[in-house]
C-alpha cells in the first residue's frame, strides 16, 4: 500500500465493518511513512507487526516506538497487540530456493493456466516508437518475411519440431527462426513478435526447452540459445522476462 490518504477514507470504513463482523483484515506496506500509514490508518489497526527497517523513525511510524531496526531480518519481527505491548517472536521465513523448489514441485503435477489479461505485455510494438501503425507496420512485417530468405537460421527446424502438425508446428517453426535469427530466447520476446498469448509462448520455450534448442533459465532467469543461428549472429545469455 502506497497510497495513503487517497485510500484511508475507504480503508477506515472497511475497518470498522471488519471489526463489527469478525472479520480478519491485513493491510501491509513496504514504505512506512507518516504519509502512507497515516494516524487515521493507524487508529483502526491496533494490532501490528514489524520486521527489519532501516531507520528508527521508520520503526516509531509503524510500532509507535524505537526497536525496529535492530531486528535480525529473516523472519524476526516485533508484534504489537491491541495493548500496546511489543513482543520480539520469530516468523516463518521462506528463502529463495525454497519457493522455486515448491513453485517447481506445483508447475510438475499440472500444467499451469494464466490469465493473459494479466500477464499480457502492454508494452508498444518496436515500429510504433518510430512512428509505424496500421498499414506501415504490416508492410514492415511482410517485407521482413520476404527478406527472410537473408536471415534464415543455419539449422534443420523439421528436424526438431514435433509432428503436432497445423497451425500449432507452423508457429512453432516461426518461433525458432525468431530465436536463432535474433538470438533473443524469452517468452515476452516471443510473445511480442509473434503477436500471441503468454500461454502460448510459454509453451513453446518449454518445447524448445525440451528439444534442445535453448537451455533451463538460470537463477537469473537467463538462457543459452544451444544451437547455431544465422551466421552473423552469436550465441549468448538473454533475459527470460
Amino acid at each position: 500500500m502506497v497510497a495513503g490518504k487517497d485510500i484511508e477514507g475507504a480503508i477506515q470504513r472497511l475497518a470498522q465493518m471488519a471489526r463489527a463482523a469478525g472479520i480478519h483484515l491485513i493491510m501491509a506496506t513496504q514504505r512506512p511513512s507518516v504519509d502512507v500509514i497515516t494516524g487515521t490508518i493507524k487508529a483502526n489497526f491496533p494490532t501490528r507487526i514489524s520486521f527489519q527497517v532501516t531507520s528508527k523513525i521508520d520503526s516509531r511510524t509503524i510500532l509507535g516506538e524505537m526497536g525496529a531496526e535492530q531486528l535480525l531480518g529473516q523472519g524476526d519481527m516485533l508484534f504489537m497487540a491491541g495493548g500496546g505491548r511489543t513482543t520480539r517472536v520469530h516468523g516463518p521465513f521462506c528463502s529463495d530456493s525454497e519457493v522455486e523448489s515448491v513453485v517447481a514441485h506445483l508447475k510438475r503435477q499440472g500444467r499451469p493456466s494464466y490469465l493473459d489479461a494479466v500477464t499480457t505485455d502492454d508494452s508498444p510494438e518496436e515500429p510504433a516508437k518510430e512512428g509505424k501503425s496500421g498499414r506501415g507496420a504490416k508492410a514492415e512485417k511482410v517485407e521482413r518475411s520476404e527478406d527472410s530468405d537473408e536471415e534464415a537460421p543455419v539449422f534443420d527446424i523439421g528436424a526438431f519440431a514435433a509432428a503436432t502438425g497445423g497451425e500449432s508446428d507452423d508457429l512453432y517453426k516461426q518461433a525458432i527462426e525468431v530465436v536463432l535469427r535474433d538470438q533473443k530466447a524469452s517468452t515476452s520476446y516471443i510473445q511480442r513478435r509473434l503477436q500471441i498469448g503468454y500461454n502460448r509462448a510459454a509453451s513453446i520455450m518449454e518445447r524448445m526447452e525440451i528439444e534442445g534448442i535453448v537451455g533451463p533459465a538460470n537463477h537469473a532467469g537467463k538462457r543459452d540459445i544451444l544451437v547455431a543461428g544465422a551466421p552473423h549472429a552469436s550465441s549468448g545469455m538473454y533475459d527470460d522476462e
